[in-house]
């Protein structure tokens, strides 16, 4: 019987420690600005857990490195949501989305449209 036990406690270590604290994950986060990169990477940096965020204006790619043992992907989207920004799993409600400033409604084509201008000249 102590085997038995002694077994299954080793089972519940080994998994404790199998999460990854250096996991690495890339997802789509919409935005389009300066503006919208800083609020983007300073919500996923303060999700406890992520150690490293980084995002794209042109791909709109978040690229992550975070300790699994303290946060996932659905946190970290939330958190994202929460300043305004959408991920292919959790949108942005109307009023998160409402909160980020007027030159970073990506969801607006007007905006987009002078964005697109802009790089254009650049």
């Amino acid at each position: 019987m102590k085997k038995v036990i002694v077994l299954v406690l080793l089972s519940f270590g080994m998994f404790a420690f199998s999460q990854n604290k250096n996991a690495r994950v890339s997802m789509e986060v919409d935005g389009i600005c300066g503006m919208c990169k800083e609020r983007i990477e300073k919500a996923a940096i303060r999700t406890k857990g992520v150690k490293s965020a980084v995002w794209s204006i042109d791909t709109h790619e978040l690229k992550l490195i975070f300790d699994e043992r303290k946060t996932n992907v659905t946190t970290i989207s939330e958190c994202l949501a929460a300043v305004g920004h959408d991920t292919k799993e959790i949108k942005a409600t109307e009023e998160q989305y409402n909160s980020v400033h007027e030159c970073c409604k990506y969801r607006d084509e007007e905006v987009v449209k002078d964005h697109e201008g802009e790089n254009k000249k650049q």
